[in-house]
């Protein structure tokens, strides 16, 4: 049956769509409609409560470009060499702080000079290392990585920090401390005994939890458990449910995270998808890869900035999984020039920091991920994770900010 009539697409926020009568009757006349805030001279002001704690990884990452990645026994040259901090925690939160929000983190370092640098970096751009467990000795975590100038790909090499930080570095007063006022907690499933340490506290104060889902780990089913947002690794959703494609997938994981509000998966340049959960309704049923192949049927391939596509709410079915009610979104990317685009080391991360700004600011979903994936294209212009986050200011932010 063909469905393409009840989607809407968006640059920025359209109003949600009901299906509440036989679909081809109901949405027969409707048009996509593609609107934009560009036109609007009125600055949003920061949210209220823009303090967000993220707990995990704070690295140094000594970046490498190469023409093209080295064969075996070959000995090449750079083309181009940085040293900056790293790390999905510290990555996300300096996306985060350039947004406009006041972050703080909890890792561990030592007190070597590697951690001082980590320290004095997240410190410079606005956030609290007020928790952050300095050790005295041992070696901080740093990433060597590889980036081929020629396919745009990146290669990291890791050696984890010594000694792992454990549940007794964080006392009970700075766990509480650190809690005070968060509107969101990030995890990015490293140290994932304090972490599950830390999700507790925040679930028994009702404060919401986002997790990054890169890959599995120790300790992520744990932390998924009090999940209120995910956003995944595009092969992770299918990793960890096992279902045959990523739309299915989605659905099994709102299935199987009673507590889970939304689920993001991103996927580089094709942008992303976000399953949304709303409440039970009485409502049209479509199975959710078709649908899928519907909303991507109505992206516009001429704009060049994010948008994005979404149903209304319906109840989603994946073969063999189940059902669940809720929105299927489509985010896509910014078409960056190849010749603008340097590296993607950190893009994921600098995406989960906008999600933590967009969630403060209370974002429609529609509006949410444009933003995100604006963000994370801003960061693939320069090399390292941080060189090219975009600060507030930016100009390719200023129709999402007003």
């Amino acid at each position: 049956m063909p469905l393409p009539a009840f989607i809407s697409s968006t640059t920025l926020v359209h109003s949600p769509l009901r299906i509440n009568q036989p679909f081809l009757c109901a949405y027969s006349g409707f048009r996509p409609r593609i609107s934009s805030s560009t036109s609007s001279s009125v600055s949003i002001s920061l949210p209220d409560n823009r303090v967000v704690l993220g707990v995990g990884s704070a690295t140094v990452d000594f970046l490498a470009a190469v023409a093209s990645y080295p064969n075996p026994d070959d000995k090449i040259r750079t083309t181009s060499l940085k040293v900056q901090g790293g790390g999905n925690v510290g990555n996300a939160l300096t996306s985060a702080a350039r947004l406009g929000l006041t972050p703080r983190i909890i890792s561990k370092v030592a007190d070597d000079s590697q951690g001082r640098s980590i320290v004095e970096e997240l410190e410079a751009d606005g956030i609290d290392t007020s928790f952050l467990v300095v050790a005295e000795g041992g070696v901080s975590p740093f990433t060597y990585i590889i980036v081929d100038n020629k396919t745009h790909t990146r290669t990291c090499i890791h050696t984890p920090g010594s000694p792992p930080m454990v549940p007794d570095d964080l006392s009970r007063s700075s766990l509480l401390s650190a809690l005070d006022g968060a509107r969101i907690v990030y995890f990015d499933v490293r140290l994932h005994e304090t972490a599950l340490l830390v999700a507790e506290e925040a679930a028994q104060q009702n404060i919401p939890i986002l997790i990054d889902a890169e890959r599995k780990r120790e300790g992520l089913d744990e932390l998924l458990a009090f999940a209120s947002y995910v956003v995944c690794s595009t092969s992770f959703p299918q990793e960890w449910t096992e279902a045959p494609s990523i739309p299915s997938a989605l659905v099994s994981m709102l299935l199987r995270l009673p507590k889970l509000k939304f689920v993001i998966v991103t996927l580089g340049e094709e942008g992303c998808i976000m399953l949304e959960r709303k409440k039970p309704e009485q409502i049209e049923e479509f199975e959710v890869d078709n649908l899928l192949e519907v909303i991507k049927g109505r992206k516009d391939e001429n704009i060049n900035v994010p948008t994005s596509v979404s149903s209304p709410v319906v109840r989603l079915r994946a073969e063999g999984i189940g059902t669940v009610c809720g929105r299927l979104l489509l985010g896509t990317a910014e078409k960056i020039p190849a010749s603008e685009i340097v590296d993607t080391t950190g893009a994921g991360d600098a995406f989960i920091g906008a999600v933590l700004y967009a969630l403060c600011a209370n974002m429609p979903p529609e509006k949410l991920l444009p933003f995100s994936t604006q963000v994370a294209a801003g960061c693939c212009r320069a090399l390292g994770a941080r060189s090219g986050l975009p600060y507030r200011t930016d100009p390719r932010l200023a129709s999402f900010l007003h």
